[in-house]
C-alpha cells in the first residue's frame, strides 16, 4: 500500500520539526520555512529490536524512504537482540557515540526517562497522540512532559478450547465476568475425570494477570503521595480484586503456584486445560507443531489442540499491554531529525503496515480499523482499548527484580499468608523499594 512520492512529500511538508530538546549534543539541521527539517548530508542511527526486521521490515524501509525524501537525511537501522539490548544500551549511553532513536519495551522505559537518557518530545507533533494507548504511553510521561512515543502493542486475552466449550454447551465467548465463571464451571465439570485438568490454567506467580484483576475492581498497586510512594494493595478495592483472582485460581487451576506464565502455552498444548490468559501470539505457540516433551528425538507433530483454540477479550478485566516505545536519546546530535523519523515510523500509514503484520497499533482510535483489517487481531484489539500500566516510578524495575508481587501471590495461594496479610507485606516492600534513596 505504498503512496505515490508526491503524496508522501506533501505529508512530509505538513509535519513540523520538533524543537531542540535538553541534553548532551547539539542539534544539526535547520528547519525550513515549510517546517521540514533539512538533513542533507546527515545520517541518523536507529536501534530497533529484531522483531521489526523479521516481521515488518517493509514498514521500516517505507518510513525511512519517506523520511529521506522529506529531509534529505539517510537512516542507518541497526537491529538489536532482546537478550543483551539493555546492557549494550547502558554501555553506549555512557559514551558519546550514541544512537539517535532507540526502541525499548514499555516497562523498560521508565528507568531511562528518570535517569535523563531520553530527550523531551512535543506530544502534539505525532499522529494519533491524543488516543495513545495508556499501557504504552504511561512509561513515556514524567511531570507533565513526554519522553517517548508508543510504537506497537500486544494485549492479553482469553484463549480457550472451542471443542471443550462446545461440548459444555457454550457456543460463544463469555460477554460478562459472571458468564466467564459460569463457563469455567461447565468446562471443569465436563472434564472432571482428568485430575490434571484446569478449566483455566493460571500460574501462581502470574502477576500481570493478578494485577489485572486488582485493576478490574478499581484497585491500584501503588500511588505517589507528595514525594513518597505508598503501596495500595491493602485498600478495599485492591483486596477485592486480589481475592477474586485468588478464589478463581484456587477453584479452576492446577498450575504450579510457584511458577510464572513463561511456559504456559507449551503446557496448555498438552491438552489438560480449557483456557488460559495470555498474549494473542501465545495461541499460535500453543498450536504449533513440536516434539514429544518426553522424547527429544521424536519427530515434529501437531499438538493435541491444533485448530481447536480461539481468542476473546476477557470480559470486565483490563489488559496489561506488552509492547515497545521509541525515544530520542538525550545525547543525540540529531534530535530534530530523529524525532522526524519517529513521526513517519509511528504515523497512520506505518500503523497500517504493523496491523498487516499482526501487531497492534499504538492508539485506541485505530483499534476498530485494525480489527476490521486483520480479524486475527480483533480480540487483542478490543482488549487493548482497556489497558493499564505499572506505577511509573523510577525504581519500579527494582520491584519486579525483587519478585515482590510474585512472592505475595505464592504466599497467598499456598496458605502462608491471607490476602490481607500478603497485601500488607507487599505494600511495605513496594514502598521501601520505591522510596529507597
Amino acid at each position: 500500500m505504498k503512496r505515490k512520492i508526491a503524496v508522501a512529500a506533501a505529508l512530509a511538508a505538513s509535519l513540523l520539526g520538533v524543537a531542540a530538546c535538553s541534553g548532551g549534543g547539539t542539534d544539526e539541521g535547520a528547519t525550513s520555512a515549510t517546517g521540514k527539517v533539512d538533513g542533507a548530508g546527515k545520517t541518523i542511527k536507529v536501534w530497533l529490536m529484531v522483531d521489526a526486521e523479521t516481521s515488518w521490515k517493509d514498514v521500516v524501509d517505507d518510513a525511512s524512504k519517506r523520511f529521506t525524501e522529506a529531509t534529505g537525511a539517510q537512516v542507518n537501522v541497526e537491529y538489536q537482540q532482546w537478550a543483551n539490548h539493555l546492557t549494550k544500551l547502558d554501555a553506549t549511553l555512557a559514551g558519546s557515540d550514541v544512537p539517535d532513536v532507540v526502541e525499548l519495551g514499555n516497562t523498560e522505559f521508565s528507568k531511562y526517562v528518570f535517569s535523563g537518557g531520553f530527550a523531551e518530545l512535543n506530544k502534539g507533533d505525532f499522529e494519533n497522540s491524543d488516543t495513545w494507548l495508556s499501557g504504552l504511553s504511561g512509561a513515556c510521561e514524567s511531570e507533565g512532559k513526554v519522553y517517548c512515543v508508543p510504537y506497537y502493542a500486544g494485549a492479553r486475552v482469553m484463549i480457550y478450547r472451542t471443542d471443550l466449550f462446545d461440548k459444555a454447551g457454550i457456543k460463544e465467548a463469555p460477554k460478562t465476568y459472571t458468564d466467564f465463571l459460569a463457563a469455567l464451571d461447565k468446562v471443569q465439570t465436563g472434564n472432571a475425570a482428568d485430575k490434571k485438568f484446569s478449566a483455566l490454567y493460571m500460574p501462581g506467580q502470574y502477576w500481570y494477570a493478578a494485577m489485572s484483576w486488582v485493576k478490574s475492581t478499581g484497585g491500584e498497586i501503588a500511588k505517589q503521595d507528595g514525594d513518597k510512594w505508598v503501596g495500595q494493595l491493602s485498600s478495599p478495592q485492591s483486596q477485592e480484586g486480589l481475592q477474586r483472582w485468588v478464589d478463581m485460581t484456587k477453584k479452576y487451576s492446577k498450575a504450579d503456584p510457584t511458577k510464572n506464565e513463561n511456559e504456559q502455552a507449551g503446557i496448555v498444548a498438552q491438552g489438560s486445560a480449557g483456557a488460559f490468559y495470555g498474549n494473542g501470539w501465545e495461541q499460535g505457540v500453543a498450536e504449533e507443531t513440536r516434539k514429544d516433551p518426553n522424547d527429544p528425538n521424536s519427530a515434529l507433530v501437531p499438538t493435541k489442540i491444533k485448530g481447536k483454540l480461539a481468542a476473546a477479550p476477557l470480559p470486565e478485566v483490563p489488559s496489561f499491554l506488552g509492547g515497545s516505545n521509541l525515544g530520542v536519546t538525550a545525547k543525540s546530535a540529531n534530535k530534530e531529525l530523529a524525532a522526524q523519523w519517529v513521526k513517519y515510523f509511528t504515523d497512520s500509514k506505518s500503523m497500517e503496515g504493523l496491523v498487516k503484520a499482526s501487531a497492534l497499533p499504538n492508539a485506541s482510535s485505530l483499534m476498530d480499523k485494525a480489527a476490521a483489517d486483520n480479524p486475527k487481531l480483533a480480540p487483542a484489539a478490543l482488549s487493548a482499548k482497556n489497558s493499564w500500566f505499572p506505577p511509573n516510578a523510577e525504581k519500579w524495575a527494582d520491584v519486579e527484580k525483587a519478585s515482590i508481587l510474585q512472592t505475595m501471590l505464592t504466599d497467598i495461594l499456598t496458605g502462608k499468608k491471607t490476602v490481607a496479610d500478603g497485601a500488607k507485606w507487599a505494600d511495605e516492600q513496594i514502598a521501601a523499594t520505591l522510596n529507597e534513596a
